[in-house]
């Protein structure tokens, strides 16, 4: 699922058609999304009955369950399944629901059909709620206090498939099969979709499906499935059920170059190491610990005191008028953050104007033709950002600005150390600060964590996620890591600016005050080691500030750059600003393996990469590590424990921390 230098859209809203009974009807394909008879009973018979659910979860022994759906529609299915899920919670697995579907339902559509069902309204609310709308690509939405994930891929089924099974890994328990008639809708039922279907599916996973064409039942007892017929709900006479019989179905050619694969994988580990206790850490630790991981989070110093110490971030992302793996991890991360946030604030875990405020925030923009085109590509998804000219933006924002550019109504600010702490309050995780330089060594079991004063933990899994600090570990000496210092300078609050009602990004940033003051900024100091505060970088917070503002011009000028203050911390960087997240590869292994690349950079050497076990990394998040590091705890969190991933093969790779080797191999440096 390549989309790099492609423009960028939102995805094709799917054409709905009503009935003159109001059930929706696909324009596309000439077909009904349920049964005009009960879809609810139709949904219940054919894929919970035909999975045998609930009864299975009582029975299962494994903490998750896993169903896996062709055709998201109107999430009907879904809705049934929690309703089912939700009554056996108190003793079944936790839930993990993937969805592919091309053409997702607009959001005033999903509603409009959702509406037909009054008892299944708490749920639906609880899905428009979160509902990512149109915004292309992989979309991770958590409810039931973490205990039900939704994957919703608005991909290609026949590309999504394939490319969650070129991992290698069987992740599905069961399957619905829920595409429209073969006979309207042939590409989602062709064998390589099937042959996916088999390769993901757990031994003695199942399917259920409404067609009983024969086709299909041919191509199903080809990928190694047995299937029955059984009868059909209501007015249709048959409908398939079935199970894999075949623990090792056929897999696909292998991917020229699968490195980012590992040759081994491990068991999910019952306890980990976390090093570092800033955002990357604590995001990590909380993903691992709602899996039922306990966690020994490891802190040199004091919890959020490094990078993860300003006292307000803004939850950030850039537009791009391209796709590119930048700028499409940029923006699914921002969107599955704003909802982390949001549930974070929900609950009680964060305060309100305290610890931050969904309160939107505005970017400044000079580029009237990247504007001109993000408009109309934005028009379908407003709930994400829109373009607004000056005076727009002056009337949302509470004060007066010259520039046009681009409204986040779901952004805001947040307090990066209040986020850490209630991440780190989980009963399963162990803080403990104030560690000094902690070394890693492996084990037989796994990993050994060592302190100066003699304290050792041992778990089969680590995550390193100490910024800066991460590079030294000896088996890390070789990343390409860069610290890039910046300070912040701490504004006293005045009535100009207490009228503020959102975030503003300029050439730095300002957010509504917390605790009488605003915390603006921030200098970027590439090779700048210098831990001091300096009124020289104070004056020129300042004077970008004045610049974006220039009704606060005169007052701005009035503050001693001497006397303010502020915070001096230093980002981690990656040479192409994607953060490193992923297992940390055995790189001596990947030379003698990979060593091809030095002569022919092209060439495709189909060897999986050998990484060392149990060990990941967290890290190189930049200033975006507000947006940035809750989808990458939960991208690791799944590498961990063998689940689902979160994001497409090729943003991984694009993520992975053995991409460097590869690259500096390719280029005949290393």
């Amino acid at each position: 699922m390549k989309r790099d230098n492609t423009p960028w859209r939102p995805v094709t809203a799917a054409a709905v058609g009503w009935s003159d009974a109001g059930d929706p009807l696909s324009v596309a394909f000439g077909d009904v999304y349920y049964s005009r008879d009960n879809g609810l009973e139709e949904s219940r018979y054919v894929f919970l009955q035909g999975n045998d659910l609930p009864a299975r979860w009582q029975a299962s022994p494994a903490a998750r369950f896993c169903i896996a759906e062709t055709g998201f529609g109107t999430g009907l299915n879904f809705l049934l399944t929690w309703q089912a899920w939700r009554g056996a919670a108190a003793t079944a697995p936790d839930l993990h629901y993937l969805s592919v579907e091309k053409h997702p339902l607009a959001r005033e559509d999903l509603a409009r059909a959702l509406s037909a069902w009054p008892e299944l309204a708490p749920l639906a609310n609880q899905l428009l709620a979160s509902y990512p709308g149109l915004v292309p690509g992989q979309h991770r939405l958590i409810f039931e206090a973490g205990r039900l994930t939704l994957d919703l891929w608005w991909e290609d089924v026949a590309e999504a498939l394939p490319d969650l099974a070129s991992r290698g890994l069987a992740m599905v328990d069961a399957w619905y099969l829920d595409g429209f008639a073969p006979a309207r809708n042939a590409a989602m039922w062709q064998p390589q979709v099937l042959g996916a279907v088999a390769r993901l599916s757990h031994p003695g996973g199942s399917f259920s499906t409404f067609t009983a064409a024969g086709e299909v039942r041919r191509q199903l007892v080809s990928a190694g499935f047995t299937v029955a017929r059984v009868p059909g709900y209501g007015r249709k006479r048959e409908c398939l059920r079935g199970r894999l019989a075949d623990p090792t179905p056929p897999l696909p050619q292998p991917t020229p170059m699968p490195w980012d694969i590992p040759a081994t994988n491990a068991a999910a580990p019952g306890r980990a190491i976390v090093l570092g206790a800033g955002l990357a850490g604590c995001t990590v630790a909380a993903a691992l610990a709602r899996r039922g991981v306990e966690v020994i989070l490891l802190e040199r110093g004091s919890l959020a005191g490094a990078a993860s110490g300003n006292e307000q971030g803004i939850l950030y992302t850039r537009l791009s008028r391209k796709h590119s793996a930048l700028a499409d991890f940029s923006l699914q991360s921002f969107c599955f953050s704003s909802e982390f946030y949001r549930n974070l604030f929900a609950t009680g875990a964060l305060a309100e104007g305290i610890d931050g405020a969904l309160c939107g925030s505005f970017h400044q923009s000079a580029d009237t033709e990247e504007m001109r085109v993000l408009d109309a590509a934005l028009a379908p998804v407003p709930e994400l950002a829109r373009v607004l000219e000056a005076a727009q933006a002056a009337a949302l924002l509470g004060i007066d600005q010259p520039a046009a550019g681009y409204w986040f109504p779901r952004s805001g600010w947040l307090h990066p150390a209040a986020v850490c702490r209630s991440l780190a309050s989980h009963p399963r995780i162990q803080l403990l600060e104030c560690c000094g330089e902690i070394r890693l060594s492996a084990t037989a079991a796994g990993w050994r964590a060592s302190d100066g004063a003699g304290r050792t933990w041992e778990a089969p899994c680590a995550v390193i996620a100490a910024g800066t600090s991460s590079a030294r570990m000896e088996m890390l000496g070789w990343l390409p890591l860069q610290s890039i210092r910046g300070q912040t300078t701490r504004l006293p609050a005045s009535a100009a600016s207490g009228a503020l009602r959102a975030a503003l990004c300029h050439e730095g940033y300002i957010a509504p005050a917390r605790a009488g003051a605003h915390c603006i900024g921030a200098t970027f100091g590439p090779h700048d080691s210098d831990p001091a505060l300096r009124a020289a970088d104070h004056a020129s917070n300042i004077a970008s500030l004045a610049r974006a503002v220039p009704a606060w011009q005169e007052s701005l000028e009035q503050h001693d750059s001497a006397t303010l203050g502020g915070k001096v911390g230093f980002r981690c960087a990656s040479p192409d600003y994607l953060p490193l997240v992923g297992p940390v590869p055995d790189r001596e292994a990947f030379l003698r393996d990979f060593a091809g690349l030095r002569s022919n950079a092209r060439q495709a050497i189909p060897q999986r990469g050998e990484y060392l076990n149990g060990l990941f990394l967290s890290t190189a998040h930049g200033s975006r590590g507000l947006s940035s590091t809750p989808l990458a705890a939960e991208l690791l969190a799944s590498q961990i424990c063998a689940e689902p991933p979160p994001l497409g093969r090729e943003l991984c790779r694009a993520l992975a921390p053995a991409r460097f080797i590869i690259r500096d191999l390719s280029r005949n440096r290393i």
